[in-house]
């Protein structure tokens, strides 16, 4: 069955259009589900500025139903999935919201230290959002919510998630890998994993202290000592000590 937002027969009038070359400046007409079009006066090679790549980002049955996706679109296709997979996170917390909020916050703290580090977007935000995802069943299979539980029972839960939103084998295997030692850092770890850990570091001092604010110097001792990442210092010393 063909995508009813690529066929035809649902096309409407401005499925049509014309477009300037951003080389030559000429006119060139594309079809809505073209990915790219070649200039036919200069031979320049450009993608459809008016595709609604949407589903096709991260579909992936998208090189079937339109063709093989541009450069450039294949690039974004990591990045975009990250929204998903929050939607999915708070699907499968359902009603619970303290899950829900945690999994969030270490979300923006992540892309907060890992714009500023430089590290890999798409792995560093599915992580955060899916971190603790194993954690419904940790309390169900072992009526625990040790560190140990979550990170045994989150990979599969995370894989699975992942999988039925077509990521790719590569990101899946470097999130669940982080997933599953996330409270326990090995001698030696990507930058990914260092901006996760310090930006649920800071999450988990936020939740520790919500009833009582611990002395200013013990938090300072924290941030000097555990944290792995210099930006995640720094955006901890603002949002703790200020």
């Amino acid at each position: 069955m063909k995508c009813p937002g690529q066929d035809s027969r649902y096309w409407k009038p401005d499925s049509i259009f014309e477009a300037k070359c951003p080389e030559c400046g000429k006119t060139v007409e594309f079809f809505k589900d073209d990915t790219t079009r070649k200039c036919g006066h200069c031979g320049h090679r450009f993608a459809n500025p008016k595709l609604d790549f949407g589903c096709a980002a991260y579909c992936k049955f998208a090189d079937q139903c339109i063709g093989t996706l541009p450069p450039e679109i294949l690039a974004q296709r990591d990045d975009l999935l990250k929204d998903r997979i929050a939607i999915e996170m708070k699907k499968y917390f359902k009603t619970d919201f303290k899950r829900i909020g945690h999994a969030s916050r270490v979300a923006r703290y992540a892309q907060k230290i890992g714009m500023a580090e430089g590290g890999n977007m798409a792995v560093i935000l599915a992580a955060a959002y899916l971190h603790d995802i194993g954690i419904h069943e940790a309390e169900r299979k072992f009526n625990s919510t040790a560190a140990v539980y979550q990170e045994q029972e989150g990979p599969p839960i995370a894989r699975s998630i992942m999988e039925g939103l077509g990521a790719t084998e590569v990101l899946i295997e470097e999130v669940c890998d982080i997933i599953g030692h996330h409270h326990h850092p090995r001698k030696k770890e990507t930058l990914n994993f260092k901006v996760l850990y310090d930006a649920d570091l800071i999450a988990n001092i936020e939740d520790n202290h919500k009833e009582k604010t611990a002395e200013p110097e013990k938090i300072k001792k924290i941030i000097d000592s555990s944290f792995f990442t210099k930006n995640g210092k720094k955006i901890a010393a603002e949002h703790l000590l200020n």
